[in-house]
């Protein structure tokens, strides 16, 4: 066996035995994801990456490591986006809360092999023709572009000609049945609407994929590291969904600032053949510009917290709670 095909192996190991310990121990009975749990697996899920990104650092040198790191943190920031979608969706089709780590489960199952897909594709073609950078470069730019113009995006799955088509050819159950996608009534194999949501969650998978690939191909070549740190990022998917999803609304300037950072990731992608910027730069300027987004949405989120104390009769400025009736005026 190639020696250079121990680490696809041992990865994808790696990855399978995680998330049967996941699945198989830890969720194998559905309840709501609390968010000191979601908090725990999270930082279970970043430790494993950046542990991982330390072995990358010294087997295969700083380069191979900053491409990963920085391949790692613009795959997570972009994966925010996703959060925005699951969380419309699971409010569009009513999904219990705890039936909605089963879905994420299975839908990042497939986001993996899709992205496996992708960027076998992504990088084919790069192989076979060099030129193809500017039309990927290009694309990341709309994108780009596209993310800040764009108002809040609806969800219409209805639409989805996946969901059509198998609404039309499977039997489908008025209700939920537990946790359950398919279910056998009176002799007869029926689906349930929990299947529906994983059809819808897949296909829309399809959409980032194009979007957040050839993003980190603009990084490194080196499908080892486009593959790796596309799966650390979606594995960390579920997670940060259920620890962020009530306070997503509060991160008003962050689409700002993913928008900004594909926008520069296609002009570097572009300009590779006239300046290449090192990856240690690129991740310093994502960094600056994720940061500074995530500050301003903080900051406006405090004022007008502010502002809605201050404009509630009786409320002391500056304590968020009603005066002393005993106080002196």
């Amino acid at each position: 066996m190639p020696v250079w095909l121990w680490p696809w192996i041992g990865f994808n190991i790696f990855v399978l035995t995680m998330l049967a310990i996941d699945l198989g121990v830890f969720h194998r009975r559905a309840h709501v994801v609390s968010v000191r749990e979601a908090s725990i697996w999270s930082a279970v899920w970043i430790s494993q990456a950046l542990l991982f990104n330390a072995g990358l650092f010294i087997v295969m040198g700083s380069q191979k490591g900053m491409e990963f790191l920085t391949g790692y943190v613009i795959e997570k920031s972009l994966s925010v986006d996703n959060i925005f979608v699951f969380i419309m969706l699971f409010s569009y089709f009513n999904v219990p809360a705890q039936y909605q780590h089963r879905v994420l489960f299975y839908g990042i199952l497939g986001a993996l092999v899709m992205r496996a897909i992708f960027i076998a594709a992504g990088l084919g073609l790069l192989e076979l023709f060099h030129w193809i950078i500017y039309p990927f470069g290009a694309f990341l730019v709309l994108t780009g572009f596209r993310m800040l113009t764009q108002r809040e995006a609806e969800i219409h799955p209805e639409r989805n000609p996946v969901l059509r088509l198998a609404r039309r050819f499977f039997p489908v159950t008025p209700d939920y049945v537990g946790q359950r996608f398919f279910v056998r009534q009176a002799g007869k194999l029926l689906v349930t609407p929990l299947l529906l949501v994983l059809i819808v969650i897949e296909t829309t998978d399809v959409v980032f994929a194009v979007d957040s690939v050839p993003a980190v191909i603009a990084i490194t070549r080196d499908p080892f590291i486009v593959y790796t740190s596309n799966v650390f990022a979606i594995l960390g998917l579920r997670a940060l969904y259920f620890l962020l999803a009530g306070v997503m609304r509060q991160f008003r300037y962050l689409k700002i600032g993913l928008s900004v950072v594909l926008c520069f990731i296609g002009v570097k992608m572009m300009l590779a053949d006239i300046y290449k910027l090192p990856t240690y730069m690129a991740l310093g300027a994502i960094a600056a510009i994720l940061g500074a987004a995530i500050v301003a949405s903080l900051i406006a989120a405090r004022r007008e917290e502010q502002a809605g104390a201050a404009a509630i009769p009786g409320v002391s400025e500056g304590t968020g709670h009603p005066p002393d009736a005993d106080a002196e005026p």
